[in-house]
């Protein structure tokens, strides 16, 4: 009978070790996704260059919600379908752009404004106004600071 619950016992001790183990594993990757997002993040906002700003036109192929970083909203990115290809936009916080009165869907027509950088080898435009028909949804100002920040310039 004790040999019965030893083995028993190694055996939970065991299962509950292995488990812990890929636990771990799954954590580490998912800290390695946020924490890789979170510096994209603040490399699109570092790298907001005035003097860069252009506006292109096209039409809205996808709206997408990037991964949240822990213990915040994904960011909002287009998929903006132009005459010279499709570029990336990003727009901001999932949070503040649906708290906007302008809603940008799939298959709108839009123009966007804003800084288009390289990062790793991909471009993308970061954008200031993304003007719908006559509505404008702003997302940053004319320095490209984001309207969102709570630290934002005056």
């Amino acid at each position: 009978m004790r040999f019965k619950n030893k083995v028993c016992l190694f055996t939970l001790f065991f299962l509950v070790l292995s488990l812990s183990a890929v636990f771990a594993q799954q954590v580490k990757e998912n800290t390695l996704n946020v924490s890789q997002d979170r510096d994209l993040k603040q490399r699109l906002i570092r790298n907001y260059d005035p003097a860069t700003v252009e506006i292109v036109s096209g039409v809205v192929e996808a709206v997408e919600v990037l991964p949240p970083a822990r213990g915040r909203t994904g960011g909002v990115h287009l998929q903006l379908k132009t005459d010279k290809g499709v570029i990336p936009v990003h727009m901001g916080p999932q949070w503040y752009v649906n708290s906007q009165n302008v809603k940008i869907e799939k298959g709108d027509k839009v123009e966007v404004k804003g800084s288009r950088i390289s990062i790793d080898k991909e471009t993308f435009m970061v954008a200031a106004e993304v003007k719908k028909a006559d509505a404008i949804l702003k997302l940053r100002d004319e320095d490209g600071y984001p309207l969102w920040s709570r630290g934002r310039k005056k």
